[in-house]
């Protein structure tokens, strides 16, 4: 009978100390900016499922083309005992390297989510009883002690999640995982590409406003969380392609002038009219970028796979 544990290594309270230094540090900063991971509540997350079933959201179904058509291979080349996916969310398209990897005996889901992490592995368990589960929740981005798992281990980082941090910050996450590593494992990393930028704009900026709904929510946590009266109607959805950093930028864009009490922060904090706050970054990659990022952390990239499209791409990397 296969085990379903669960390790926090996240403070109770990590969350919603991270959110006050965000909100804190992002709106007085200049220009304004804030995290991605906070348009991430219940709302937010149902959002986001809607966003992936678009018409203009490519990068889902091209990574999940390329896992249907390539996780045996995947498989063959790494021969992972154990599965480490790192912001594992619902687990959802994690099912197809589940499949695969017949030698399979731990999958370790990693998410700051407890509730995410609870419905994804007792779903799991039902589907899978011979697979041993130990969730780990915790915040990827920060230094993890892993559980001991049997190797060799394929850490996965799907989804193109590396996309939404800083350069710096990419340099340092890779270098955490390579941390992780031990010869014999693997990385597999997701990273949408570089591509004609009406496609890209119309990824973020859907005609439905969908995706204006989820980039406005993150405003509603603020509001719900730290005691803020921000009206989202003040603020306009904006997704901009940066070609010289190759990168999307979702923004709110100030509708008029207006200024918002944070009362949970004692802060308040004015917007001209105009003002744009910046919600995300999502950056855009080509082969030789990521191979030299990879290198740069330790990591040799051993293969390169993408959708038929050529959209999106899978990389596996060893030490």
């Amino acid at each position: 009978m296969s085990t379903l544990q669960f390790t926090r290594t996240l403070p109770e309270d990590a969350t919603g100390a991270a959110l006050r230094a965000d909100v804190r540090a992002g709106l007085t900063g200049s220009p304004k900016t804030l995290p991605p991971k906070w348009f991430y509540d219940a709302r937010g997350s149902a959002l986001f499922e809607q966003i992936t079933a678009l018409a203009e959201y490519y990068p889902t179904r091209a990574e999940r083309e390329i896992l249907l058509d390539r996780a045996g291979e995947i498989a063959a080349a790494t021969g992972a005992h154990t599965l480490i996916e790192l912001g594992s969310g619902s687990s959802d398209k994690t099912r197809h390297l589940l499949d695969a990897l017949t030698e399979l005996r731990m999958y370790v889901p990693v998410d700051v989510s407890e509730t995410a992490l609870r419905q994804a592995g007792q779903a799991l368990r039902a589907e899978r009883p011979a697979l041993d589960v130990h969730a780990l929740i915790a915040d990827f981005t920060a230094p993890l002690t892993l559980p001991e798992t049997p190797g060799p281990r394929l850490v996965a980082f799907l989804g193109g999640t590396l996309g939404n941090l800083l350069p710096a910050e990419r340099a340092t996450f890779l270098a955490s995982v390579r941390a992780l590593l031990s010869p014999g494992d693997a990385l597999l990393l997701g990273t949408d590409l570089v591509k004609d930028e009406r496609t890209l704009v119309a990824a973020y900026d859907d005609a439905a406003g969908v995706t204006a709904a989820f980039n406005k929510n993150v405003l509603e946590v603020i509001n719900r969380e730290l005691a803020a009266d921000f009206d989202p109607d003040d603020f306009s959805h904006v997704a901009r392609w940066d070609a010289e950093r190759e990168w999307i930028e979702m923004r709110l864009r100030a509708r008029t002038g207006v200024t918002v009490k944070i009362r949970e922060l004692g802060l308040a904090v004015e917007f001209a009219v105009g003002e744009e706050l910046r919600t995300e970054i999502s950056a855009k990659f080509r082969e030789d970028g990521v191979r030299a990022e990879l290198a740069a952390a330790g990591l040799t990239q051993t293969h390169w796979w993408t959708d038929a499209a050529g959209r999106f791409a899978l990389s596996l990397a060893r030490v």
